[in-house]
């Protein structure tokens, strides 16, 4: 069974990561929210060396086969950039959503403390990974095929830079 979080010793590894929003909450689907988290990806892309071989952006979660150089601080920078900015958009917009997300320091929780890390070994473990990937707003039937969902790897005109191939 995966461990809930990113080890250290996943430097340079391709992995596997699932991200969830607590209690599973439709949260991206709404005020720009898919995009703050584009933009913190294209951060992590230039600055920390992420390549990014696979993504889905869903309602509540995303999945990403990823490998950076420490995929550990990448992953927790992300998650407190986009915390901090998926909050301010809430309070905005739909402040009363904010009270589903208490911490008890005051503050909010947004993701879920587990990623759910699978190291990839193999080829045919990494395409099966992308697949499910991809395949993911298909099984949910919210739409036909994979490249018509946007936030997605499967779709040629996402915005995020993809790298291509099992390293």
């Amino acid at each position: 069974m995966p461990s809930p979080r990113i080890a250290r010793e996943y430097k340079d590894q391709t992995v596997f990561i699932s991200c969830t929003i607590q209690k599973w909450y439709y949260l991206f689907d709404r005020h720009n929210r898919w995009e703050i988290l584009a933009k913190s990806l294209e951060y992590c892309q230039r600055h920390k060396d992420l390549k990014i071989f696979a993504y889905i952006f869903m309602l509540n979660h995303i999945h990403l086969l990823a490998q950076a150089p420490d995929m550990s601080r990448v992953l927790c920078d992300f998650k407190k950039y986009t915390s901090r900015e998926l909050m301010k958009n809430i309070l905005l917009a739909e402040p009363h959503v904010a009270e589903l997300f208490p911490q008890k320091n005051g503050k909010f929780k947004i993701w879920q403390e587990t990623n759910c890390p699978i190291i990839i070994e193999s080829e045919k473990f990494f395409l099966q990974k992308q697949q499910y990937i991809h395949e993911n707003p298909v099984r949910k039937q919210y739409v036909e095929n994979p490249e018509y969902w946007y936030w997605s790897s499967a779709n040629p005109t996402q915005p995020l830079k993809i790298t291509n191939g099992f390293e």
